[in-house]
């Protein structure tokens, strides 16, 4: 027999369990925009690793709904790579 009384509790516990609590959420989302800001190109990297990294940064802001411009995410890419 299921400890749930209602499909509203399963939802809930399902949704805590996958995403965490507001907390955690707001957490993710700050350790997610410290890492965008602080981006740089690592000194052993090359572009697709690179790329790479940023992608994965910028989708996780995204799934929690963190959306940003399309041409700040190009500026923080070029402002990123080591000077010449």
């Amino acid at each position: 027999m299921s400890s749930f009384s209602s499909a509203k509790e399963i939802w809930d516990k399902l949704e805590v369990t996958h995403e965490g609590t507001s907390e955690v959420k707001e957490t993710k989302i700050g350790l997610l925009n410290l890492s965008y800001e602080n981006f740089k190109m690592e000194p052993d990297e090359d572009i697709k690793k690179m790329f790479d990294r940023f992608s994965v940064i910028f989708n996780g802001l995204k799934g929690y709904g963190e959306i940003l411009p399309e041409d700040k995410l190009v500026r923080k890419l070029i402002y990123s790579l080591p000077e010449v």
